[in-house]
């Protein structure tokens, strides 16, 4: 697992594209913000309630925020999570999300969403890349269209992950200090060193191959965008699968119980958050 996860984060990079993002993602960016909010604060809020680890809930909050196996895998690099933490915290977060991308295209329907709405609802409330592909060919089949606008608002929620890698660089590099001052004490010099240290530097290239896709780079040598988009895939299932064999099932139903609770309490204020927006801000989002 530690050694997938930059390989993940960076072709996930390069399957971004700005010009989408700048575009009508924008427009999401309020929406996604204040699910960043929630999540985080419902994860911290009820998993002290259940008594799970701080790292189990801010892998959750951000798995769930964010964009799933790649938000954990940053961050679980960040504040050195446990290899169980990481898994239970997966586990929590692809079973929701699975349930999201076969559940919401017929749920718009139901609603009577409008395609933009249902691209804010996808996009903003699936957590996976693939995921919001696939309930968004389901929509698109349904209703005889050919649209991607929840893949746009998704790939700019994925754009937060540099955000949140960089806040809890911060109260990392926060924590270890003060622990070291309270051991006798740590010189500026060393701090500057906890930054390197902890800070996940793949984020950089990570974004670097966001940059090359925009500029259209990648369009100019055959098979490359295919293969960034079937390597991340890969990546991130080999990932899961990796965590998957560091636990056992009697664990995953009784120590990983609460975790899966968690996800699934995230997850709703996330879809409810999402809904509420869309009907509050109908005619802002067309």
């Amino acid at each position: 697992m530690q050694r997938e996860k930059p390989k993940t984060i960076i072709l996930a990079g390069a399957t971004l594209n700005f010009k989408e993002i700048l575009g009508y993602g924008a427009k999401a960016l309020p929406l996604i913000i204040i699910n960043i909010i929630i999540s985080f604060a419902v994860a911290y809020l009820i998993g002290k309630k259940l008594s799970l680890s701080t790292n189990t809930c801010t892998l959750v909050g951000g798995g769930t925020s964010i964009c799933g196996g790649t938000a954990i895998a940053t961050l679980s690099s960040i504040i050195k999570a446990k290899e169980t933490e990481i898994a239970y915290a997966m586990t929590a977060i692809f079973l929701f999300d699975i349930f999201a991308a076969l559940a919401y295209p017929y749920l718009s329907n139901y609603l009577g969403l409008t395609p933009n709405q249902f691209g804010f609802l996808a996009g903003a409330a699936i957590n996976d890349t693939s995921s919001v592909a696939a309930s968004e060919a389901t929509y698109n089949v349904l209703n005889n269209l050919d649209i991607s606008l929840a893949i746009t608002v998704k790939l700019t929620r994925t754009t937060m992950l540099i955000v949140l890698a960089v806040i809890f660089t911060v109260i990392t590099v926060r924590n270890e200090s003060k622990n070291n001052s309270l051991q006798g004490g740590q010189s500026q010099a060393s701090v500057f060193q906890t930054v390197i240290k902890v800070f996940p530097w793949f984020i950089f290239i990570f974004l670097l191959m966001a940059v090359f896709n925009t500029l259209g780079v990648f369009k100019n040598i055959s098979g490359a965008a295919s293969f960034f988009k079937k390597g991340y895939k890969f990546l991130i299932t080999t990932a899961l699968a990796g965590v998957g064999f560091k636990i056992q099932l009697k664990d995953l139903l009784t120590k990983g119980l609460k975790p899966i609770i968690l996800g699934g309490c995230t997850w709703l204020a996330v879809a409810a958050s999402s809904l509420l927006f869309i009907k509050l801000f109908a005619s802002y989002i067309g």
